[in-house]
């Protein structure tokens, strides 16, 4: 895919915001910042293009385009500052009770970035061990006004805790190849039985998050495992640039490279690493393991072609059939779909795309004997 004009400017807002470095836009002619927004929102990066909006050096924007931006920042702002005040709620109450939790993700990894009160939040995720997972379900299913269907292999539980949607973890598993589900069991192991954590003061309470090394495989395994199954955002990518540009100095490199080569994912990180160099202006040498290579280069312009077709977690794509169309023909639709994304996936991991699509069929086989 050609990258069009309002693309190329998308981009290069993102990256000011990003890093918080100058723009210009002169040379990139008429803009048309409504369309700028729609990829932004597609994106999940809102606040980081009005981030980006700030830095533009040799022109600005007429206010009426400026004003769309500044609302969805101040909505973002809003939502961040409940959001952090609801994890420490829970926090608290939870340790009260005994329960340790450690908080994935989103508002943890938020604070690597200059302005996490600007990036675009999703559920609030909670992992536990083997011995406060069971605890962690009795005590947040009673606050919940609506509660999903347990995932047993993951030990997994959605619920919607109103307004907040969180997600219960017994364990990191991503459904991608054995190999990986090995090697992120043992994380895992080295954060609870090894006390391999980092923590972040929101307000008045001590937030746990995984130790730095950990959260650079897991993040990155978590959007790879989106990327094969159904598609990300450049959220999910930016979030780990921004991981692996602030802590570059205490990364444990030898640990990261072991397993990435236990799971058999460097072929993915090195394809990623040069998307975020090429496209998002990740410092070349903040990138652990990242190679010139011209093929890692075709990698990443085919994966950024996905992610700019498909949207953050699929925002493109038409999924009124979900609930217009009966079950069988749903996953019919299903299949078909994620057949031909694993097609275009194996262009640019062949082996692997093989092995997830292998396994999703033999999921899906399952869910639909049972007609789940």
């Amino acid at each position: 895919m050609k990258l069009d004009n309002n693309r190329q400017v998308f981009l290069a807002l993102l990256r000011a915001g990003l890093w918080e470095k100058e723009v210009q836009l002169l040379p990139f002619g008429k803009i048309d910042y409504g369309c700028i927004l729609q990829l932004a929102e597609e994106q999940s990066v809102v606040g980081l293009v009005a981030a980006g909006i700030e830095h533009v050096s040799d022109t600005k924007p007429v206010k009426k385009d400026v004003l769309q931006f500044i609302g969805r920042t101040v909505q973002l702002e809003q939502r961040n500052s409940a959001m952090n005040y609801f994890i420490g709620v829970m926090t608290d109450k939870m340790r009260e009770k005994g329960i340790t939790t450690v908080l994935m993700k989103g508002q943890g990894v938020a604070q690597s970035y200059e302005r996490p009160l600007w990036r675009a939040n999703g559920d609030v995720d909670f992992l536990t061990d083997a011995s406060n997972y069971q605890k962690a379900k009795d005590f947040l299913t009673p606050l919940a006004v609506s509660v999903d269907k347990e995932e047993p292999y993951n030990k997994h539980l959605g619920m919607t805790i109103d307004p907040w949607v969180v997600e219960l973890h017994g364990t990191l598993r991503s459904l991608l190849w054995k190999k990986a589900e090995q090697t992120v069991d043992a994380v895992q192991q080295d954060v609870f039985e090894k006390g391999k954590v980092r923590t972040w003061q929101n307000g008045g309470t001590v937030i746990l998050l995984p130790g730095v090394n950990e959260d650079a495989f897991y993040i990155f395994m978590h959007f790879v495992a989106h990327f094969f199954k159904g598609g990300i955002g450049l959220r999910q990518i930016c979030d780990w640039c921004r991981l692996l540009w602030t802590y570059r100095s205490q990364l444990d490199l030898s640990v990261v490279e072991a397993r990435l080569r236990q799971s058999g994912l460097m072929s993915e990180w090195k394809a990623f690493g040069t998307l975020a160099i090429e496209y998002l202006g990740m410092p070349a040498e903040a990138m652990p393991f990242y190679s010139s290579d011209n093929r890692w280069r075709r990698k990443a312009t085919r994966i950024m072609d996905f992610i700019l077709e498909t949207g953050n977690f699929g925002h493109n794509r038409d999924a009124s059939y979900y609930h217009e169309r009966g079950f069988l023909v749903r996953k019919a639709i299903s299949f078909w779909r994620y057949t031909c994304d694993s097609v275009k996936h194996f262009f640019i991991f062949p082996w692997d795309s093989v092995k997830v699509w292998w396994n999703r069929v033999f999921q899906s086989v399952g869910v639909a004997v049972k007609g789940e």
